[in-house]
């Protein structure tokens, strides 16, 4: 039997909203779940373009979800910029654990303990979801989520010695995860304050250099990817690099650096 996803590809039904909730709903049920909270995007870079469109995605989310007898809430939260500075399969995963580490971009620490404490108010374990904002933080902070993420590493079968290097300290991460061959800076044309990092664009690119798949079974180059080096709001002089591309081309062509 086809997976849900395969079936909506080859049937080109993947914007299908019934079969998009069937599609996600149908693993976190898998898992016997207590309470759910999903975090929804719209934006420029997400499947939903429009606020619209991604309360009518949650809305058929939540709905089905609570008929599989799930406690589910649904975010809804803007896709138009990066989240984070990092993007790309491993350094997606390094920003993720120095966010366990209490550091990273407070953009993705945000989305982490809002997410976070909406699901312990749900599951009654904080008073209020301000309170379970408060509570994630602090296990942030204090070493224990990133404890505990250590432990599950090693249940999952992750060797201890190498559980340790990603969750300890100031350890190199690419002892463990493969490193690209070139890591290329690309500055600004001219100066100026920063007002939007579009993430699509970026996306597409590193669609483009192997980091994601276009058809089933296609290989991904998990050390692609692109470092954001400025901030919205950041005023940037003419020169200024605001991204490095982890790439294993010789060269960036001319029409990839100026996407």
């Amino acid at each position: 039997a086809l997976p849900i996803y395969a079936m909506r590809d080859i049937t080109a039904t993947v914007d299908s909203l019934p079969l998009i909730t069937g599609s996600v709903i149908c693993k976190k049920a898998a898992e016997s779940l207590s309470a759910l909270v999903l975090d929804v995007k719209y934006g420029d870079a997400a499947f939903s373009k429009s606020l619209e469109h991604a309360r009518e995605l949650a809305q058929s989310l939540v709905a089905l979800g609570n008929q599989m007898g799930m406690n589910t809430a649904a975010l809804l939260t803007k896709m138009d910029c990066p989240i984070g500075q990092r993007i790309g399969n491993a350094l997606e995963v390094i920003e993720s654990l120095e966010c366990l580490k209490g550091r990273g971009p407070t953009d993705l620490r945000e989305l982490v303990t809002r997410t976070g404490g909406y699901l312990l108010w749900m599951c009654s374990k904080a008073d209020t979801p301000e309170h379970g904002v408060e509570m994630i933080g602090r296990v942030l902070d204090d070493g224990s989520a990133l404890k505990k993420f250590q432990a599950m590493l090693v249940a999952q079968g992750v060797e201890l010695g190498t559980a340790q290097t990603l969750c300890t300290g100031n350890n190199d991460y690419f002892q463990v995860f493969r490193c690209a061959a070139h890591q290329e800076e690309l500055k600004t044309l001219r100066a100026g304050t920063v007002e939007m990092v579009h993430a699509m664009p970026i996306a597409m690119l590193l669609l483009e250099m192997g980091a994601g798949r276009t058809r089933a079974g296609q290989s991904i180059n998990h050390s692609v990817g692109a470092e954001l080096m400025v901030t919205i709001g950041q005023y940037v002089a003419q020169d200024t690099p605001w991204i490095k591309i982890h790439h294993d081309f010789p060269c960036l062509l001319g029409d990839r650096k100026s996407t």
